[in-house]
């Protein structure tokens, strides 16, 4: 039976519709596992233990984890802050009514640091989500738990979302696959003033992950791309990053030479503008939140008080800033032709809770040096699982022209089929 909890999306749902599966076995596999996993693992904050699937439906049978941002109507919605402790949501966000519609069960909330302002995820509220690979090493953040949840065997899918690096930094530190869509791709629960915010599948197949994103944005994907791709790639920059991250990178751009691509066009990459305006930016965004920065968490309060601080214009500059330097990139795809980027997802390899690099901190500025830029340029972007470092998951960045998800998806697939690339089960969840 535990191998139902490592069914794709895509095969869950082809034998359920074809009647060959009884469309509750995945929930009750995932539920159970759950039930023996979560309490040590933490990905989920609360279940749903009476959830059931759908007969039919392009997700028929399947299960989805939801990370705790958006609203699932019952369920706890509080941001993972005492500010809002027990808060539950009143409706269904509108990815969460797509994926019922589709035939899905929703499992539960999973995990998220408060105000999801943390490369990793731990709460106040919730306590901390442990990597799937090693306890006491973060599974990343801010969409950690819904990466631990797929990566362990205790989801079939799930949602996160992605300001700042949410979606693949997760996706990377926990080995599993994690798209970023075009922002407005995927709707949101609210309009996001940087514009710079998209929402996502976490998947353990790329399959699954298009499967996902054609079910969140309602369109059909078109018949495969093929024919030989023209690629930047990024192996190095000013601030330099981990060796494991640089040669995952490498070995992605050599796997796509070997299969036929023009892959030797390196790509000058400067993450510090970037970081510069992500720090305002983002700090008044928290400083946004309503009531006292006494009333929020240890993590977040600071942060919340500084960005009361920072005028519009300051804001406003620093994000005019941001978007420029974000266009160069975009612009360098569009005119040189270029179908897409490789280059690491992170810069760090997953590190233990007590090496979290402080968020909008300098230790940060090398974790977030490649999801940034890709952020400010409103690029679609996923992370592939690219092997391991010390027993723990290293991954690699692909990143697309402006809304050309499915080109990207093609490339990614290709990628994930080569040796040493794809979703690897950790050890104990076997």
């Amino acid at each position: 039976m535990s191998e139902l909890a490592w069914l794709s999306a895509v095969e869950v749902a082809r034998r359920v519709n074809l009647g060959e599966l009884d469309p509750q076995s995945v929930t009750a596999e995932h539920l159970e596992r759950i039930a023996r996993f979560n309490p040590d693992l933490n990905a989920y904050i609360q279940v749903d233990e009476h959830s059931r699937a759908a007969a039919e439906g392009r997700l028929a049978g399947c299960t989805i984890a939801v990370k705790e941002s958006y609203q699932v109507q019952g369920m706890s919605w509080t941001w993972s802050s005492p500010k809002f402790d027990g808060q539950v949501a009143g409706t269904d966000s509108d990815a969460v009514v797509r994926v019922r519609e589709a035939g899905a069960a929703v499992l539960g909330k999973t995990n998220i640091p408060e105000l999801v302002a943390s490369v990793g995820t731990m709460s106040p509220l919730f306590g901390p989500t442990q990597n799937p690979w090693r306890t006491g090493i973060t599974p990343g953040g801010s969409s950690g738990g819904s990466a631990a949840a797929v990566a362990a065997g205790l989801a079939t899918v799930a949602l996160g979302d992605d300001l700042g690096g949410s979606i693949r930094m997760p996706a990377t530190c926990s080995g599993v696959v994690g798209l970023r869509p075009t922002p407005g791709r995927v709707r949101d629960d609210l309009p996001d003033p940087m514009g710079i915010n998209s929402r996502g599948p976490m998947t353990r197949t790329v399959a699954d992950a298009r499967l996902l994103f054609e079910i969140l944005t309602g369109r059909d994907a078109p018949p495969r791309s093929a024919g030989r791709r023209r690629l930047l790639h990024v192996l190095s920059t000013p601030i330099g990053m981990a060796e494991p991250v640089a040669a995952a990178a490498t070995r992605a751009v050599e796997a796509l030479a070997g299969a036929g691509h023009e892959a030797a066009t390196p790509l000058a990459w400067d993450p510090m503008p970037f970081v510069a305006a992500y720090k305002i930016n983002r700090r008044v965004s928290l400083g946004a939140w309503p009531g006292e920065p006494s009333e929020y968490g240890a993590g977040v309060r600071t942060l919340v008080a500084e960005g009361r601080e920072i005028g519009g214009a300051e804001f406003f500059n620093a994000l005019q800033a941001g978007l420029a330097a974000g266009r160069q990139i975009r612009d360098t795809l569009e005119a040189g032709a270029f179908d897409a980027i490789v280059s690491p997802t992170i810069g760090l390899v997953p590190m233990a809770y007590d090496n979290l690099p402080a968020f909008l901190g300098e230790a940060w500025n090398q974790h977030v040096q490649f999801v940034l830029p890709v952020s400010y340029s409103l690029l679609p972007s996923i992370s592939i699982p690219a092997g391991l470092h010390d027993g723990l998951p290293i991954g690699v960045m692909l990143t697309g022209n402006h809304g050309r998800e499915w080109e990207l998806l093609d490339l990614a697939e290709e990628l994930e089929a080569q040796r040493g690339f794809g979703f690897e089960r950790p050890p104990g969840f076997e």
